[in-house]
């Protein structure tokens, strides 16, 4: 689905629903939304194809409640959370849907991170195109906080607040939902992958999709620095990624291989991905707390 082309009912309503309750001036129309993912971890329970190898023999970004899986919360079925909140926000226009109508979610790039807007729910992301900004909602904060602050590309107040607000580098992004069909040929400007990846099964996969990949600076952090925030997830996790690291060193590759064993419960593997991700970057080192 491009600009040109009408919007299914049920996208219509929802967009019309949140524009209703949204504020502000119009977004900045060189900004684009970044939708983060693991493109090393199983694409679904019991699988052995890789999130990236779906998506190139898909060629689509498909929801939650298509996929079954997720790097946040697994509520996206009828009577959960998620089914309940896009409900509520959406004037239940996507309750008797196609599912892959249903939003998909990322985060609005308004800092311009060369590792996207919210690595804390993956290494690597979709860079989307323009266009999508058109049938995309936004709110501040994160869904799962209950906001009542929304915003659509025609009046969003939302980077003011987030801007403002004092929360920690893997929290502070305005989240995003872009509604309807998310073809990788034509709805995305790139993928951007974590250069741990190269010459594994995720670069092989990434030369078969349908769209420009690209390779950001990469998420890798040196055990000290773990070791010197016990409190940021608990020591067990730190303990953890010790026992994980590789030449005193982490990096996603690294953590998506615990993933892929599935030794260990996977609250904790996303809990060492959280330390990576937080302060595997320039930017986290400089204001780790």
């Amino acid at each position: 689905m491009t600009m040109a082309d009408a919007l299914p009912a049920p996208v219509a309503r929802a967009m019309a629903q949140v524009r209703s309750l949204a504020t502000g001036p119009a977004l900045d129309p060189s900004l684009r939304v970044t939708c983060s993912f693991h493109p090393d971890r199983w694409a679904s329970p019991g699988s052995r194809e890789l999130v990236l190898e779906r998506l190139a023999r898909e060629g689509a970004y498909v929801p939650q409640f298509v996929t079954g899986t997720s790097n946040g919360g697994l509520t996206a079925f009828p009577g959960g959370d998620r089914f309940r909140w896009e409900s509520a926000l959406f004037a239940g226009a996507y309750d008797g849907a196609d599912p892959d109508l249903r939003p998909k979610y990322g985060a609005l790039d308004h800092r311009h991170r060369g590792t996207g807007a919210s690595p804390r729910f993956g290494s690597s992301y979709l860079r989307l195109a323009a266009h999508t900004l058109n049938r995309t909602t936004f709110c501040y904060p994160d869904s799962c906080e209950h906001p009542t602050d929304f915003g659509v590309a025609e009046a969003c107040s939302l980077t003011e607040l987030a801007d403002a607000d004092d929360r920690d580098l893997l929290d502070d992004y305005v989240e995003a939902h872009v509604h309807g069909h998310l073809s990788l040929g034509e709805d995305v400007e790139a993928v951007v992958l974590d250069p741990s990846f190269r010459g594994t099964r995720v670069e092989e996969a990434a030369m078969e999709l349908p769209c420009p990949v690209e390779w950001h600076d990469g998420f890798r952090v040196p055990v000290e620095v773990i070791r010197s925030h016990p409190e940021f997830r608990g020591p067990e996790i730190v303990a953890l990624a010790v026992e994980l690291a590789e030449d005193g060193w982490l990096d996603a590759r690294i953590v998506g291989d615990l993933a892929r064993r599935e030794t260990h419960p996977p609250q904790a593997v996303k809990q060492v991905w959280h330390h990576v991700a937080r302060f595997g970057t320039a930017e986290g080192i400089a204001v780790a707390r």
